[in-house]
């Protein structure tokens, strides 16, 4: 397929995003030149440790952060062609919930307190579609049985659920009106690990039905594997390795998705202790010079410490930012 059809065929284009917020005079740098895409129907994972700029990726296409202390700096978000940085209030508004909606990460803040749980899905379907009052009402009981939750409690609130009940709520509102995208942010972190199972396949069955694209959000690879098409870890505000499931979980290229699968029990190991990574993420307002992950690498050099590292091809589709690639092969074997 040549490129411009395969941009044709992708639902979401990210170019060169870069996202800074202002704190105390600081300037922070987010989101420093992320690029990638997604076709109609395919889930990517954004995998990284927390403060890595994952969630700013999120809220930048939903064009949801906060005004005064975030600011988009650079680089395209080409959303079923249409570009979301240029959008006016008004587009943005029909964009919302509509062509894309978010399952944000906690459900206790992500509903109203103060309205029903039928209400607050049925105000989603109200804005986007020309129903009346009853027949909005009746497509959100139908989305909450969609979720598990019995219609007849549509007049309930929030305070009246559990946390994983909350999550299902959150959802259906999310799903309302079949939107093409979904973001997902950590959608299981706050819930029991039943529940997490059962969320998680609520989801695969609902975007699989509507044939929806998703980005999730997560820390667990163990989520990833389950839900994912394709991965991208993703390291002081950049992608620094990103391709397939398979590409990522058989063949972990870069030192940090190394470190992080090494973090992990693994049941035929033999092997007594973990091997976290050592040190912390850098202060995103004074990030490294050259490779972000330079001072907790262990295969670091001076060619680490230089100029930025772009992201390359090392077969497949499977991409890297590392320059060290074949020293590390050479000292494993």
């Amino acid at each position: 397929m040549d490129q411009n059809q395969a941009t044709f065929d992708n639902l979401l284009e990210i170019k060169e995003l870069v996202v800074e917020y202002a704190s105390d005079g600081q300037v922070i740098h987010a989101v420093n030149g992320v690029s990638f895409s997604l076709s109609q129907g395919k889930t990517i994972g954004l995998v990284g440790e927390t403060g890595a700029g994952k969630t700013t990726i999120a809220k930048s296409i939903l064009r949801i952060l906060p005004d005064r202390a975030a600011k988009i700096k650079e680089g395209e978000i080409i959303l079923n062609h249409q570009d979301v940085i240029k959008m006016g209030k008004k587009d943005l508004r029909n964009l919302r919930g509509n062509t894309v909606s978010m399952i944000f990460q906690d459900p206790m803040t992500a509903l109203n307190p103060c309205m029903s749980v039928g209400d607050q899905i049925s105000e989603v379907i109200k804005q986007h579609n020309d129903f009346s009052e009853k027949e909005a009402d009746v497509k959100a009981g139908d989305m909450l049985e969609t979720v598990g939750i019995p219609r007849k409690r549509f007049h309930e609130y929030p305070h009246q659920f559990s946390g994983g009940m909350k999550q299902r709520v959150v959802i259906a509102i999310a799903l309302a009106c079949n939107p093409k995208l979904l973001l997902a942010d950590e959608p299981t972190t706050a819930l029991d690990v039943t529940i997490q199972a059962q969320v998680l396949e609520l989801i695969n069955q609902l975007k699989v039905k509507n044939n929806t694209s998703m980005i999730l959000i997560t820390h667990d690879l163990g989520v990833v594997a389950e839900t994912c098409d394709d991965v991208a870890i993703v390291y002081a505000g950049q992608i620094v390795e990103m391709g397939s499931k398979e590409q990522i979980f058989l063949n972990p290229s870069h030192p940090y998705t190394r470190g992080l699968f090494a973090s992990l029990p693994d049941m035929n190991s033999d092997e007594e202790w973990l091997h976290p990574i050592e040190g912390l993420m850098p202060d995103p307002a004074n990030l490294p010079e050259g490779c972000c992950f330079h001072p907790r690498c262990q295969y670091a050099t001076e060619a680490c410490k230089g100029e930025r590292i772009h992201l390359h091809m090392i077969g497949g589709g499977h991409m890297c930012r590392c320059c060290n690639l074949d020293k590390i092969s050479q000292k494993e074997r």
